[in-house]
């Protein structure tokens, strides 16, 4: 538990939020009803251990604070996350409704395992966030953000390392990406994961590129070849030229293999979800392409 002002409100709450959720108590000693909820709420901030902050905020010693937040009544306590208010309640609670309360705000242990992935990744550990992605989904196998999070690291491991750890990694992704919900199968994010998955797979089995490069250059028309050596770039994240070798198929004959080429564009435009300069270059291609 943490008194704050006006002077350290900012780091006390706003800030703090960022890292969790913060519970603000407004209050003043004459208030009854203050001296029944206070004690509690500490009570629950230790037995949350850390999951949750507790700054108390003595409403006549800091009026200014208190009618910032329109505080009419007391005790009134408001939820912050991430630097924002997110919810607020008047009067002395029961010890169950307080559970509640706060149960709201927090994220469920799979997301906070997501997102301690997530960091690892930005951090360049990757083998760590994928143990921290299999955790996530052992907490909540209903969490299809984390089977993509995870298909995508896996898919990650396979540009390089012997032949059957590809191979392995290769089948986990499938698997994640196979138990993502119907619903969720339909998402942009998860088509780009397949599409990559389906790339990294036909690899294995395709010549070098220098020997697809060699045959588009002998027949132009050699489909085949071209969508051969763009699954191959795909599955090397090599996206512009396998772009260029999918707008080309599109061009020259929509009905090969079922509009294969407009269809794998569209899904290399997802997994270039972070070059929105260049994916929307392309899209006018495509554009291009599609109103001839």
């Amino acid at each position: 538990m943490l008194d704050s002002t006006e002077a350290t409100f900012q780091i006390d709450v706003i800030d703090a939020s960022h890292q969790q959720p913060v519970l603000v108590d407004f209050w003043a000693p004459w208030c009854g009803p203050c001296r029944a909820l206070g004690p509690l709420l500490e009570k629950l901030e230790a037995a949350y251990a850390g999951r949750f902050r507790l700054v108390k905020v003595n409403s006549d010693k800091h009026a200014e604070l208190a009618a910032q937040f329109n505080v009419r009544s007391i005790p009134y306590v408001v939820a912050f996350v991430d630097g924002q208010p997110v919810n607020a309640f008047v009067g002395a609670l029961p010890e169950s409704q307080l559970r509640a309360f706060i149960d709201a705000l927090l994220p469920n242990p799979s997301e906070i395992e997501r997102h301690k992935a997530l960091e690892l990744l930005a951090g360049g550990d990757r083998h760590a966030a994928i143990v921290a992605l299999r955790a996530a989904l052992a907490l909540n196998p209903a969490n299809d953000a984390a089977r993509w999070d995870l298909a995508g690291a896996l898919l990650d491991q396979c540009s390089s390392g012997p032949a059957d750890t590809v191979a392995a990694n290769l089948a986990e992704a499938r698997a994640a990406l196979d138990a993502v919900g119907r619903t969720a199968q339909t998402e942009g994010r998860h088509r780009a994961l397949r599409t990559r998955c389906d790339s990294l797979t036909r690899a294995a089995d395709l010549p070098q590129r220098d020997t697809l490069q060699a045959r588009v250059v002998a027949d132009a028309a050699d489909l085949q070849a071209r969508l051969d050596l763009a699954n191959l770039l795909i599955a090397r994240a090599d996206y512009e030229p396998a772009l260029e070798q999918l707008l080309e198929i599109a061009a020259r004959d929509r009905s090969f293999s079922d509009d294969i080429g407009r269809k794998s564009v569209l899904a290399v435009f997802e997994l270039m979800g972070d070059q929105p300069a260049t994916v929307a270059g392309y899209r006018r291609r495509l554009a291009s392409v599609l109103n001839r």
